[in-house]
């Protein structure tokens, strides 16, 4: 039983082939880095600059964007050379399958479920909120046992979101991308809009001190399960801001740049995956970054850091109203609600390929992988899917849980940066559309920022994910490791063997 046996690059192409579970090659560049802005503009910019302006990074919030940019900067250049180089759905998944081994492999698929999942369900989350900030008071207000999980019955709009995204990815993913193009058009523009608007309303001032000075943790907050855990590991004096809090920061923002990766899991469904998907992880990247960073520089310089509230749902909205400018609230509350829905969208097809890629190679129910005849889409298991994130999204609350979307997601990377060294050691004849330049560090640097990053989540978002981590390893050993195609035919393999004697 080889818990480290590797399945082969040309075999992982080959099985793309299969005509039950051929995906149609719908899509191009410009479709792939549509698709990774649309899922990296959401919640991280709409929800998070006020959460993590006000309690780690002050005015330099916009430098935590920028410290979380280049940890998925280093990542994208691993991810790039990695997904034009085995053009399969799976992303990370597969990656590790081909390079590290099938338990690996399990573990970071079992690790993307939890990131693409839990990530779905809180944007239809979200965009419940945003929808009901802007139907409040008017005669399409929900009761509150429609509109909430934590205080009423269900989350009724949550629950339809979720549900409707399902139905557009088992319509087709170029139907999807047709309908995420529209949406992206949109939020882009809502964002250049706080931008150039926000420009007259900063105030210098209101930067100063650009890095607030480091500060005690205030009484009743410093327990492990609250505080970074290299905090703990290492004895150090919890505090907000300062540079520790600019790096803590950077660790929670870091949501805000999940979805470049999500371009990798639809290379198999690229014209072009050589060309295209290295555009699309790159492209997508790059613009969001300067986006990210004027924005931060915008709510920070028209509001006080002071006098944001961190538990603000609507942060972008609160400054324009502080400021006077109330058209640019609403206006940012209705480009943030139609957003959020393809951010679910896209969270929710990475989850749909990863588990396809999983059944496909037996690590789950084979069945779950079988294409719908005329749209060519995993329609199996983005039925499962949608009606998980969709019974999560309306029953669970999901505040605590956002974190793990963070961990999951650094914990990847990691992995695909050591990945992406040893495949160039064991195949360098593999031909190489995109290399990721100086390769051994780029990578370690990948994989440092990325475990700091780590290191600065809270104990409890540990705890939470090791947790989860145990629950897979149950699940490889009772199912993934027998049903696995490659112990099957290895076992086959052997019980021929002797008859050929």
């Amino acid at each position: 039983m080889n818990l480290f046996r590797t399945k082969s690059i040309e075999r992982s192409i080959a099985d793309t082939d299969d005509p039950d579970h051929r995906l149609r090659k719908d899509l191009g560049a410009a479709d792939l880095v549509v698709f990774g802005v649309g899922v990296i503009i959401g919640a991280g910019i709409f929800v998070l600059t006020g959460t993590v302006a006000a309690s780690n990074s002050g005015p330099a919030l916009a430098l935590s964007f920028l410290i979380a940019a280049v940890a998925c900067g280093l990542a994208g250049l691993c991810y790039a050379e990695f997904a034009s180089t085995v053009p399969v759905a799976g992303s990370a998944y597969t990656f590790s399958y081909a390079t590290l081994g099938e338990l690996i492999a399990w573990v970071i698929g079992w690790d993307l479920v939890l990131e693409f999942t839990i990530g779905s369900a809180a944007l239809s989350v979200s965009f419940s909120g945003y929808l009901q900030e802007l139907l409040d008071g008017t005669a399409f207000e929900l009761p509150t046992a429609l509109s909430s999980a934590s205080e009423g019955v269900i989350d009724l709009p949550a629950v339809v979101v979720a549900l409707v995204v399902m139905g557009l990815l088992i319509r087709g993913t170029k139907f999807s991308s047709r309908v995420n193009q529209v949406v992206v058009a949109i939020k882009i523009a809502v964002v250049v809009t706080v931008i150039v608007v926000g420009i007259a309303y900063v105030d210098p001032s209101n930067w100063v001190p650009f890095i607030p000075e480091s500060q005690p943790v205030p009484e009743g907050e410093g327990g492990f399960r609250q505080l970074p855990l290299i905090t703990s590991l290492f004895g150090i004096e919890p505090a907000v801001y300062g540079f520790a809090g600019v790096v803590a920061g950077a660790a929670i923002v870091f949501f805000a740049f999940i979805g470049f990766d999500i371009v990798a899991t639809t290379a198999e469904e690229a014209r072009n995956p050589q060309r295209d998907v290295p555009i699309g992880i790159l492209g997508s990247l790059a613009i969001v970054t300067l986006l990210y960073a004027a924005v931060s520089l915008v709510v920070t310089g028209i509001q006080p850091y002071t006098e944001i509230d961190p538990d603000d749902a609507a942060p972008l909205a609160t400054a324009f109203d502080a400021a006077g400018v109330e058209w640019m609230g609403n206006l940012i509350s209705i480009g943030a609600c139609i957003g959020l829905v393809v951010v679910a969208m896209i969270l929710m097809l990475g989850q749909c390929r990863v588990a396809f890629a999983m059944g496909r190679d037996g690590l789950l129910p084979r069945w779950i992988s079988k294409v719908h005849p005329t749209y060519g889409t995993p329609y199996r298991i983005t039925l499962i899917t949608g009606c998980v994130v969709a019974a999560i999204a309306g029953f669970v609350d999901l505040t605590t849980l956002a974190n793990l979307v963070n961990i999951g997601t650094l914990f990847a990377f990691i992995l695909v940066s050591i990945a992406v060294v040893v495949l160039r050691r064991t195949r360098p004849d593999l031909p190489r559309a995109f290399r990721t330049p100086i390769v051994p560090v780029v990578a370690g640097l990948s994989v440092l920022m990325c475990l700091y990053l780590m290191l600065n989540l809270t104990g409890e978002t540990w705890e939470r994910f090791v947790i989860w981590m145990l629950i897979g390893f149950v699940v490889y050993f009772a199912y993934g490791r027998r049903h696995s195609r490659l112990n099957e035919e290895s076992e086959t393999a052997e019980a021929v063997e002797p008859e050929s004697r």
